[in-house]
């Protein structure tokens, strides 16, 4: 299970919002269209993404992954807010910010796009999506810093617009090692529940 604290500010892991260090298990790309350089070298090292080349398609993505899961857990009606404005900043060739959302099954639901290029997408997680993947479409080669990016509880664009960047919270996942419940005083329809819960560190943990 995942719990997602109300008042985290970036949804993605330090080093995911960060873009620095290795890229394996933090994004996904086509190798043959897409390059991540750099972060290998150091935690603390910023990475750098080369479009080496555009399919017929016209566009190739790059996909910001949860270590865990299918993707970010989300809650069906609850507003969010992606962007990565550090490639927005570097002047990378990207059609416009993007997610993908799935269901609790991993099924794919849909896809939404920011109105323009450069801004961010607010948008509202649809009936039934538990999982979001954020991404970015480049629709031509080129070299850029990966810099900065951000998901985010609720409508937060007017502050990344206006410069802030958020550090990366994360939403790790936790296994549950203690439960309670109890009748709350009165008339005994309500409970008062308690969980003890214990996050995972490592695969090998879970």
């Amino acid at each position: 299970m995942t719990v997602l604290d109300p008042l985290a500010r970036n949804l993605l892991a330090p080093d995911q919002a960060a873009g620095r260090g290795p890229a394996a298990g933090k994004w996904a790309w086509t190798s043959t269209q897409i390059t991540l350089y750099g972060g290998q070298l150091s935690s603390h090292f910023p990475n750098s993404v080369s479009v080496e080349s555009i399919p017929a398609s016209g566009y190739t993505d790059l996909v910001w992954r949860h270590p865990y899961f299918h993707g970010v857990p989300v809650v069906p009606g609850q507003v969010y807010t992606w962007w990565s404005p550090g490639l927005v900043a570097a002047g990378a060739a990207m059609q416009s910010a993007r997610v993908a959302w799935y269901d609790a099954a991993t099924t794919f639901i849909s896809n939404t796009a920011a109105p323009a290029g450069g801004v961010p997408l607010v948008i509202t997680a649809p009936a039934n999506a538990a999982y979001v993947r954020p991404f970015v479409r480049f629709n031509q080669t080129g070299a850029w810093d990966l810099g900065s990016s951000v998901l985010a509880l609720g409508n937060v664009s007017a502050a990344l617009t206006a410069g802030e960047r958020p550090a990366g919270d994360g939403c790790p996942p936790y296994s549950i090692t203690g439960y309670s419940h109890a009748a709350s005083a009165g008339d005994g329809r309500y409970r008062d529940v308690g969980l003890e819960l214990v996050e995972v560190v490592s695969s090998a943990d879970g």
